[in-house]
């Protein structure tokens, strides 16, 4: 992959809420894995809920 298409892009993957950054669920998919964070779009959240 190109950097260019690993870079993250606001809106898309990613928006700001005051200082912070709240990924999206497009970039959490992209990604392809839950890390565990408890991230608020993460699509695999109520499966970790659920375990």
């Amino acid at each position: 992959m190109k950097a260019e298409d690993e870079a993250l892009r606001e809106g898309e993957d990613f928006y700001w809420e005051g200082d912070r950054v709240v990924f999206t669920e497009a970039y959490h998919r992209k990604r392809g894995y839950c890390c565990g964070s408890g991230c608020r779009h993460c699509p695999w959240r109520s499966e970790e809920e659920e375990g």
